[in-house]
């Protein structure tokens, strides 16, 4: 199989059938599987997402990293790529990211959502907090990314054997891009991020200030290195 496409769903009834149709439609004569991580989802994400042929994964167990790890251990598919339930990434893009993965000897594609921002899909918050992550990621790491909570990536799925993943809340997003720019070859490229579909799961300070005090502690706690 090619592709393994992940996506992480907690009540998003409003927006999941169109992510998938702009899937399908994406990879169409490609050989793939859609799979929803459903962490339990009291509206009809579910059995949206299952009418629209994708695979739906029951996750009881919360958090978006938790879901993301869950999805891995599923994917058949050599390359595996990562999109958000809310019509904010580009999935018509996801074809040129696996042929780039191989054009140019990648294991690793992260996206860049900064360079192509719709207008009102991001608050001055959320912007801000992500400069401050971003910043702190690269300061302690040693790394060079521009956006370090963005949610779509395309690897090898070969990689997860040579990264290490250790935490199942929102931090696993800046921690996957962290292990990957340290230890495989990776580079970020920029997309178009659009304004989401249906209700804001993310708690701004909240999610922001766990992001960063994990930071801290991956980089000075050498059980978390």
């Amino acid at each position: 199989m090619d592709i393994s496409v992940i996506i992480p769903t907690m009540n998003e009834e409003e927006s999941i059938g169109q992510v998938i149709d702009s899937v399908q439609l994406a990879l169409e004569g490609w050989n793939y599987e859609i799979l929803v991580i459903d962490t339990n989802s009291k509206d009809r994400t579910r059995e949206i997402a299952g009418d629209k042929g994708a695979t739906v994964v029951e996750e009881p167990r919360r958090g978006y990293g938790r879901a993301y790890k869950t999805g891995f251990e599923k994917a058949q598919g050599n390359v595996v790529v990562t999109l958000d339930a809310d019509c904010t990434y580009p999935a018509e893009d996801i074809p040129q990211l696996y042929s780039m993965l191989f054009d140019q000897d990648l294991e690793f594609i992260t996206t860049n959502r900064f360079a192509k921002l719709e207008k009102g899909a991001m608050t001055a918050k959320h912007r801000l907090g992500n400069f401050l992550l971003t910043f702190t990621s690269n300061m302690l790491f040693g790394v060079r990314i521009k956006d370090s909570q963005s949610g779509m990536w395309a690897f090898r799925r070969e990689v997860l054997g040579r990264i290490v993943l250790t935490d199942d809340g929102m931090p696993m997003s800046e921690e996957i891009k962290i292990e990957a720019f340290r230890k495989v070859r990776s580079r970020e490229v920029p997309i178009a991020y659009r304004c989401r579909v249906g209700e804001v799961k993310l708690s701004s300070w909240k999610d922001g200030k766990r992001n960063l005090m994990f930071l801290y502690k991956k980089r000075f706690n050498r059980a978390h290195r």
